[in-house]
């Protein structure tokens, strides 16, 4: 079985919208992706772990290696930044929060190598039903979690049964609605107006499941506006490097390998090992 031979040096990656713990995640595929390269700074743009719909019931195995990776990154000094989104926002109790090399934050500045500045924060909180109707926001969730189920079986007919591609139910739902169109076009604009006003050079979100690179003027100025997308549908990050920002597409990626195998441990085993490296870790 063939697997990477040398990890691809980037300087910052950014990766939001994984929601660990739900049937839409690709837990294996991201994990892939994340022993294929060797980050500076790893930035988690929020909802990592989707809190609002964990349940004892549904932790797979793979969803554990993530976490665990995760950690032996951090174990590792490399550079993360736990960014709160509003799946995982009862981690905001904790901001500040240090553990060796990762921090939980509501929001990162980070200052480039090229000298410009990145503004990256998760971004619900443009979002008039996260402020105003958290119960409906929470029923969506639920309602879009079945869908991405549905969305698998029928898959699993097009490609075994009638031997055609995969299909996306949810991108099609929202790229034919106008109302979805417009709240992205008014997420990024709004984004990318406050950015403007403080002076950033790029204003980067997650939330919105909706990979994307592109320039928004507006009369006081221009910003480069990204979004990292996320790993239920799209299986997307950004990435940094050498002064230039570009968007990870798992699909497209004809040289990723199949993961070296590893001892097939249960879930117990892998927490218990999650633990002893957190106990080895220098705080």
């Amino acid at each position: 079985m063939k697997v990477p031979e040398k990890r691809r040096k980037v300087d910052v990656v950014v990766l939001s919208d994984v929601h660990l713990g739900t049937y839409g995640c690709h837990a294996k595929e991201l994990l892939q992706y994340l022993k294929s390269i060797n980050p500076k700074t790893l930035v988690l743009n929020g909802d990592i772990i989707d809190i609002w719909q964990f349940s004892k019931r549904y932790w797979p195995k793979s969803h554990m290696k993530v976490v665990k990776y995760l950690l032996s990154l951090i174990s590792k000094n490399v550079k993360v930044y736990y960014v709160t989104g509003n799946h995982d926002e009862m981690l905001r109790r904790f901001v500040g929060f240090k553990l060796g090399s990762l921090k939980l934050v509501n929001k990162v500045l980070l200052e480039l190598e090229d000298g410009k500045k990145a503004w990256i924060f998760h971004g619900d909180v443009f979002d008039v039903t996260m402020q105003h109707s958290k119960w409906l926001a929470k029923l969506g969730a639920i309602g879009y979690d079945m869908l991405i189920l549905i969305n698998r079986f029928a898959n699993f007919i097009s490609e075994k049964v009638f031997r055609k591609g995969k299909l996306s139910l949810s991108k099609k739902i929202k790229n034919s609605v106008k109302s979805a169109i417009k709240f992205i076009d008014n997420f990024e604009q709004t984004a990318a107006d406050i950015g403007i006003n403080n002076g950033y050079d790029y204003v980067v979100c997650g939330h919105i499941h909706h990979p994307e690179i592109k320039t928004i003027n507006s009369a006081e100025g221009s910003i480069l506006y990204l979004n990292s997308g996320d790993w239920i549908e799209n299986l997307t990050a950004l990435e940094y490097n050498d002064g230039a920002w570009r968007i990870y597409q798992h699909k497209e990626d004809e040289q990723m390998m199949t993961e070296e195998p590893e001892e097939d441990l249960s879930t117990h085993q892998l927490f218990d090992n999650l633990l002893q490296e957190f106990n080895l870790m220098k705080i």
